[in-house]
Order: C-alpha cells, then structure tokens, then sequence
C-alpha cells in the first residue's frame, strides 16, 4: 500500500490581513499582482495604505501588474536559526523594482546566490502557502 504524504506545514510568520491590505492578498490568492495607484495625483504605491503617500488623498484604485521588473538590490542569507528560516537555506532577499515603477520586498527563488545580480531581469512566482495566503516571488526572466 502507498503511503500518503501530507502536505508541509508553512512554519513562518503569517500575514495579518485587514481592510487596508485585503484586495492584495485576494488578488494573489487568483495569482495575479496589483498594486495601488491614486485616483487624485496618479502616484503608484506599494505596499497597500488607505492614504496616499504623496498626496495623502482616499481616493486607491488597484491596477494590474504586469510581474516582470528587475532586482534593485538583493542580499543572500546563509545563516539564520528561526524555525521555518534555517530550512531554507541560503536564500535570496531582494527589492524587485516593478515595470510600473515600485519597488517590492520579495524573495528571488529559482536561482543560486552566485547567479543574483542587481539589474536582473525577473518575474512573479506565487506560493500558495495556506487556503488563505499566497505569496509574490520572484525567479530569473524566462
């Protein structure tokens, strides 16, 4: 008889979801990538604010991204103890800047560290890591 695997168990910090922050985390769960825009002076803007961070106007609207841009910067983490971190091993942290101009938090995957590098082109992965959260990362162009 075959054994039957469980899935792995997610073991690092979860998102706090909220009003603010919801219509991202919807959109990532139907693996598609939104960012902020205002309705009054046009700014882009991640993360997701009730406010503009230029104007400071209410008025959000949510457009698509395309998910291609390029690592602005990045460094790879070989050492970290914290229980869901040490398993993986190095990796890479990065600030992807996004064709439509923000700059995101992300993990590079899909790439060893020597191969990183500041310019690269790149394009949105999403992790489904529980039945209520999906993550953005990034892997090298196709």
């Amino acid at each position: 008889m075959a054994e039957q695997t469980q899935p792995k168990k997610y073991s690092k910090p979860l998102p706090h979801l909220d009003e603010e922050n919801r219509p991202w985390w919807e959109a990532l769960q139907r693996h598609e990538l939104y960012i902020q825009k205002c309705g009054k002076c046009g700014d882009v803007r991640y993360y997701p604010r009730a406010l503009c961070t230029n104007c400071m106007s209410s008025d959000t609207q949510w457009i698509k991204c395309s998910g291609r841009g390029k690592v602005y910067t990045f460094t790879t983490t070989y050492q970290n103890q914290a229980p869901g971190f040490r398993e993986s091993l190095p990796y890479i942290m990065a600030y992807v800047e996004l064709d439509e101009g923000v700059k995101m938090l992300t993990n590079i995957i899909d790439c060893a560290p020597e191969q990183a590098k500041i310019g690269m082109p790149v394009e949105v992965v999403y992790e489904d890591v529980t039945p209520a959260v999906t993550l953005a990362k990034f892997r090298p162009a196709r």
